[in-house]
């Protein structure tokens, strides 16, 4: 139920209050019998109740979206200053990935692709994003296999992620 719906329905079990009040009030003069006037108090009653139910809710609502809202700037603030400290070891390591796809003897084209494959993109990803054609990365992809000396994907991940996975000790 949104906002607009929650005022609409409290508008509406308010008048029906207030309404059912001017009844009784006029009844009670009129002589009206008690259980008839009963009926229209507990009718005002729970029309009441309704109100304070949707604008207690309301409350709620606004405290939690101001909680969320607090944890979703707390999260920014933290991701910001992660990527800050980070920074510089993930430009070190990709200096060090790089020196390294030197000593293997790779091509400027065989490097690109490996630093996506090391992202995680499939052969059809790569090519996507390099403009080429399938069939070139994964003859670009066999090349650098055979040239770091390693079988595949896995491997290739694992030479240069495993140190940096060690269990804390």
């Amino acid at each position: 139920m949104n906002n607009k719906e929650r005022w609409a329905i409290g508008a509406i079990l308010f008048i029906i209050a207030v309404l059912a009040s001017v009844d009784i009030y006029n009844d009670y003069f009129e002589g009206v019998e008690t259980w008839h006037i009963s009926i229209e108090a507990i009718v005002a009653f729970v029309a009441l109740a309704g109100v304070f139910y949707l604008i207690r809710g309301r409350f709620r609502l606004q405290r939690t979206l101001a909680r969320e809202q607090q944890f979703s700037k707390d999260l920014q603030v933290e991701a910001q200053k992660w990527k800050r400290v980070s920074k510089k070891y993930m430009e070190g390591l990709s200096v060090e990935i790089d020196n390294q796809l030197d000593r293997w003897g790779l091509t400027k084209a065989e490097k690109d692709v490996t630093f996506l494959l090391l992202k995680g993109l499939s052969n059809k990803e790569i090519a996507e994003v390099r403009g080429t054609s399938v069939q070139t990365v994964r003859t670009q992809t066999n090349a650098i296999y055979r040239k770091s000396g390693l079988s595949g994907r896995s491997e290739l991940s694992a030479f240069f992620l495993e140190d940096l996975l060690l269990p804390k000790q």
